[in-house]
């Protein structure tokens, strides 16, 4: 059987090729009657548009660019959080009929700018979605602008109402896992903070801090260690907090990652999740759900944002900041001190 052409479409709708391709584009002004038309053409005759042919009939292909940093840099891969943006995207883009472009690179990378600008011209989507630390990097966010590229960022840290963006309220549910652990009584609450490149996870700290003072707990110094959200340096802050004297009874970490991190290293040494130590960490990958004791965490609601993303440049939203709230996760690894 021979594939249907937009020519046999037009011919079975009852209008014009240039018609049928306006509405297979989404393109604006076409009649609701003509438009449920050419839908029901292309349903009857099977057509797949000519992805080849759809990009020529524009200057941008029908095409959206997801940028974020590659977790295989790292010593310990975590791909939880790639996966979830992935999931997302991908869904927005084939409810459209749009193609996925994934392009994971290593933000330390000096000539990533370049990089970047070489991909676009070589692809021409239709917009990007840059991820976290990326998103903060005013270099890279120029380097896509200069090109004319619509541009969704994804957990800035401070979301611009002239810009596209896309967050979750991470210094308020921040807060509130803080103030979760308060509420089992626990008064030594330690934090281990996420790279400095990465503002959304700095705001987890500030609601860290925001979570003690509504509890009348005082901040200290001694109970913050500096991690990189990597497995690697929740390790050494564990370490550093359980090894003490007087230890703290509860480890919130600005993510996964370095929680799991914290779980590890407290069975080494022995000491009983939750009864001694509570554990909680940010993001909710699948590695939670995994360790042992269950890790209780934050869900970032990330395949919902990477989804919002793309929906806005397929749309062609000029500017606009969306909020996706998080929620709590409450496992295992967290619970009242034993007596």
């Amino acid at each position: 059987m021979l594939r249907a052409t937009i020519d046999h479409v037009a011919k079975l709708a009852g209008v014009s090729m240039k018609t049928v391709s306006r509405v297979v584009n989404r393109e604006p002004n076409v009649r609701e009657s003509t438009k449920k038309k050419v839908e029901a053409a292309i349903s009857k005759l099977n057509y797949r548009p000519n992805p080849s042919a759809r990009n020529l009939a524009s200057q941008r292909a029908h095409l959206i660019g997801l940028i974020y940093d590659d977790p295989g840099a790292y010593e310990l891969q975590s791909a939880g959080v790639v996966i979830q943006m992935q999931q997302g995207a991908l869904s927005a883009c084939r409810d459209a009929h749009y193609e996925l472009l994934i392009h994971p690179c290593n933000y330390r990378q000096r000539d990533l700018a370049a990089e970047i600008s070489e991909l676009i011209a070589q692809t021409h989507p239709a917009g990007i979605i840059l991820a976290a630390p990326l998103s903060n990097m005013s270099k890279i966010v120029g380097a896509i602008e200069s090109t004319g590229t619509p541009l969704v960022r994804l957990s800035p840290g401070k979301p611009h109402p002239d810009q596209l963006t896309v967050s979750t309220n991470d210094r308020e549910v921040g807060a509130e896992m803080t103030r979760y652990l308060a509420s089992l009584g626990h008064r030594k609450i330690a934090f281990i903070t996420g790279h400095h490149s990465h503002k959304a996870v700095a705001n987890r700290f500030a609601g860290y801090k925001d979570g003690l003072q509504q509890s009348n707990l005082k901040y200290s110094e001694r109970l913050i260690v500096a991690g990189d959200n990597s497995f690697g340096s929740g390790e050494v802050a564990a370490e550093k907090l359980l090894r003490r004297k007087v230890r703290p009874t509860a480890i919130f970490a600005a993510n996964d990652d370095m929680a799991v991190a914290v779980i590890r290293v407290a069975n080494r040494l022995g000491i009983k999740m939750p009864g001694e130590l509570s554990v909680a960490g940010f993001d909710d990958i699948a590695l939670a759900r995994l360790v042992f004791p269950n890790l209780t965490t934050i869900r970032q609601p990330l395949s919902t944002m990477a989804e919002r993303a793309a929906s806005m440049l397929i749309r062609g939203d000029k500017s606009g900041v969306e909020i996706v709230p998080a929620t709590l996760e409450i496992r295992e690894s967290t619970g009242p001190l034993s007596a």
